[in-house]
C-alpha cells in the first residue's frame, strides 16, 4: 500500500491489536494509528475470569505484542482516549477535545461493554462487573477467602468467575434465570451436567430467579430476588452479557443492527470502513448473519479485516470455536447452535466426559466437548477439529453414527455415494 496512506484502528483490544500486526507484517507501508479508551496495550481477556483472577498467571503471555513492538514498527498506539465521532464523508475521527485524525482506511474494533444492570442498589460499593483489567483487579482485591460472593447470571463469564472464586476459598451463590448454567447455549442435558459440577464444588445455585435489588449503603450486604429470596453477600459480580459498543459511529452512515453490519469480507456499508471482533455483526458463508463475542473470533477476524484492507478478497469463513475452563473441567465448542432440533451425545453425561452434537434437520450446526474434545486450534486430529469439518461440509449425518464412539468423525464428512450405473 502507498506509504502516504493512513490506516486508523479504533479499539486497542485483541481484534485491533491483531489487525495492526497483520497490516504491518503483510504490506501496509503507511501510517497506522490505534485509538482506544482502555489504558492497557492489546491483550486477550480470557485469564481475567480464570488464571489471572486467581493470581496464577500474569498477562504477559496474552499480549498481542510486547509494548515496544508498536513503536519499533511505526504503529502509533494511543490508549486512554475517547472517540467522539466518525465522519465517513470527510474520512476523519474526532477525539474528545476536538482533536481529529484523518484516515484512508478505517477499522472499527470497538468491542462491547457490559450490559447495564438497572436495579435498586446496583451502584452500591461491592457490586462489580467484569470486562476490563481494572474491573478484574477490583474483584481480586475483594475476593478474600471466606467472603460471601454472589454471581448474577451463569453464562460463560458468570460460570468461570463462580469457579474461580470457589477456588479462591469464597462462599459462592449464583442466581440464574434458567434451570442450570449455560442452558440457552448448551441445552438442558449438558447444562444439568455443568450445574452438577458447580454444586459438587460447593456453589449454591438459585435457579429460575433474578436479582431485583441490592442492599447496603456504604458497602454491599445482600441482594433480594424476584421470588423474595434474600442472599447475604460481601461482593457481587453481575455477569449478564455485553452489548456492542457503537456510540462512536451512531449517527454516521455506517449501518447498525446488533452491532456494526459487515459483509463476508468485514466491509461495512461505507467504503473504506471495516469492522471486526465483538462489535461486528458479520455475514458468515455457513451460518448467515451473526455477532460473536469470543477470543478466537476477535483474533482471527481482526487479521481477516486487515487483509481485506490490504485488498484480499477471500471471505472470512472461520468455523467459530471457543473454550471455557471451570475448575478442572474444560469445555470446547465449535459452530453456531443458536437453534437445533436434536442433541446427540457421544460418551457419558454421568461421568462428565462426552461430545454433544447439535443438529437441525440432520445437519450438524455445533458441537461441544467436555473433558474429551481437544482444542481445535492446536490439535489437528482432535474430535473438535473433526466437528469443524462436519459443520463446514453441511452434509447430513446420522444420529447413530455420531453417538457411536467407534465411528471416526472424519469419515462422516464425506457424502455417501448416490449409487446408479
Amino acid at each position: 500500500m502507498s506509504s502516504n496512506q493512513t490506516a486508523v484502528i479504533i479499539g486497542t483490544g485483541l481484534a485491533g491489536g491483531n489487525a495492526a500486526v497483520t497490516l504491518r507484517d503483510e504490506g501496509w507501508g503507511g501510517r497506522i494509528v490505534m485509538l482506544g479508551d482502555e489504558p492497557s496495550i492489546p491483550f486477550g481477556r480470557p485469564p481475567l475470569s480464570k488464571t489471572y483472577m486467581r493470581g496464577e498467571e500474569g498477562l504477559g503471555g496474552w499480549l498481542v505484542k510486547p509494548a515496544e513492538w508498536y513503536g519499533n514498527n511505526r504503529v502509533e498506539l494511543r490508549t486512554g482516549v475517547t472517540i467522539q465521532s466518525v465522519d465517513t464523508r470527510l474520512k476523519k475521527v474526532t477525539l474528545q477535545g476536538e482533536e481529529t485524525v484523518e484516515y484512508d482506511k478505517l477499522l472499527l474494533c470497538t468491542g462491547g461493554r457490559n450490559r447495564r444492570f438497572q436495579v435498586p442498589g446496583a451502584a452500591t460499593p461491592g457490586v462489580h462487573q467484569l470486562r476490563t483489567l481494572v474491573e478484574c483487579d477490583a474483584i481480586r482485591r475483594a475476593a478474600h477467602p471466606g467472603a460471601r460472593a454472589l454471581i448474577v447470571g451463569m453464562g460463560f463469564i458468570g460460570s468461570e468467575v463462580a469457579a474461580s472464586l470457589r477456588q479462591l476459598g469464597l462462599e459462592v451463590t449464583a442466581v440464574l434465570s434458567g434451570t442450570a448454567p449455560l442452558q440457552a447455549v448448551l441445552g438442558n442435558d449438558v447444562a444439568e451436567v455443568m450445574g452438577r459440577i458447580h454444586r459438587d464444588h460447593g456453589v449454591r445455585l438459585v435457579p429460575d430467579d433474578k436479582v431485583v435489588a441490592f442492599e447496603g449503603s456504604d458497602q454491599l450486604t445482600g441482594a433480594i430476588t424476584a421470588k423474595g429470596v434474600r442472599i447475604d453477600c460481601d461482593l457481587a459480580v453481575v455477569a449478564v452479557g455485553i452489548e456492542p459498543a457503537v456510540d462512536a459511529v451512531r449517527g454516521s452512515e455506517i449501518a447498525l443492527d446488533n452491532g456494526i453490519l459487515v459483509d463476508e469480507r468485514c466491509r461495512t456499508s461505507v467504503a473504506d470502513v471495516y469492522a471486526a471482533g465483538d462489535v461486528a455483526n458479520h455475514l458468515h458463508p455457513v451460518f448467515g448473519r451473526m455477532r460473536v463475542e469470543h477470543y478466537n473470533n476477535a483474533e482471527k477476524q481482526g487479521r481477516a479485516a486487515a487483509r481485506a484492507m490490504l485488498g484480499d478478497d477471500r471471505p472470512y469463513d472461520d468455523i467459530h470455536s471457543f473454550w471455557s475452563d471451570q475448575y478442572e473441567d474444560k469445555l470446547e465448542y465449535v459452530g453456531d447452535g443458536r437453534t437445533w432440533d436434536q442433541v446427540v451425545i457421544r460418551g457419558s453425561l454421568a461421568t462428565a466426559q462426552f461430545l454433544a452434537f447439535y443438529l437441525s434437520k440432520g445437519i450438524l450446526k455445533a458441537a461441544c466437548g467436555l473433558n474429551r474434545g481437544g482444542d481445535p486450534e492446536l490439535e489437528a486430529d482432535s474430535d473438535m477439529r473433526a466437528c469443524q469439518g462436519l459443520i463446514q461440509a453441511r452434509v447430513a449425518v446420522s444420529a447413530e453414527a455420531l453417538a457411536d464412539d467407534q465411528v471416526d468423525l472424519r469419515s462422516l464428512a464425506v457424502p455417501a455415494p448416490t449409487g446408479g450405473s
